[in-house]
């Protein structure tokens, strides 16, 4: 007789998890979300009777078997991010995989990473790792940051890194918790994210 395991994951570990600030309902500098200027429309910070202003933190994303479950406080496009993402988790590496179109049997380092992007609205056309290195505003982001070089990219969303490197099964788009040196990389992020 077999084990049977259930393992409940937050709808937005899947599910597209919402959308993007509408256009004009807020003002963007360009830099990167942080306690006194959170994700530009978003519930982050809230202000007390007191005039207090509170900052949700940002809680890190948790990897469960390999797919990635946002905390439900995270902005609506880092959940989209993360689901979409969740989709091509098991894909193989394929060079060029998911540049020619979004849907490919496998993706390379920036077709997994642009998929992510694209998921969650911040992007409508596949980049390569050589775009992605002037792509967005420069340094860290508060929820996504990209690395990338002109020879590869991966992605820290939410605490966890989406990348086709480092995987002992084999290579492909899939998550990881620990982090890798970023030495010769160009970090870049989503205004406001």
């Amino acid at each position: 007789m077999g084990i049977i395991a259930l393992i409940a994951f937050p709808a937005t570990a899947f599910g597209a998890g919402g959308g993007l600030t509408a256009a004009g309902a807020s003002t963007d500098s360009g830099e990167p979300a942080t306690e006194s200027t959170p994700t530009p429309g978003s519930i982050e910070c809230t202000t007390g009777p007191e005039g207090v202003r509170t900052c949700t933190p940002v809680t890190p994303a948790t990897l469960v078997l390999g797919v990635a479950a946002p905390p439900e406080t995270a902005p609506a496009a880092v959940k989209a991010a993360i689901a979409a993402a969740n989709r091509i988790h098991t894909r193989p590496y394929i060079w060029g995989g998911g540049h020619a179109r979004w849907w490919s049997p496998g993706y390379d380092c920036s077709g997994a990473v642009s998929f992510a992007l694209h998921g969650a609205g911040l992007i409508t056309t596949p980049m390569d790792s050589g775009e992605m290195m002037g792509w967005g505003v420069a340094g860290k982001g508060r929820w996504i940051t990209i690395y990338a070089n002109a020879g590869h990219a991966f992605a820290v969303i939410d605490g966890l890194r989406w990348d086709t490197a480092g995987d002992e099964s084999g290579t492909g788009p899939r998550w990881h918790s620990e982090m890798v040196s970023t030495a010769g990389y160009v970090a870049r992020h989503p205004a406001g994210y």
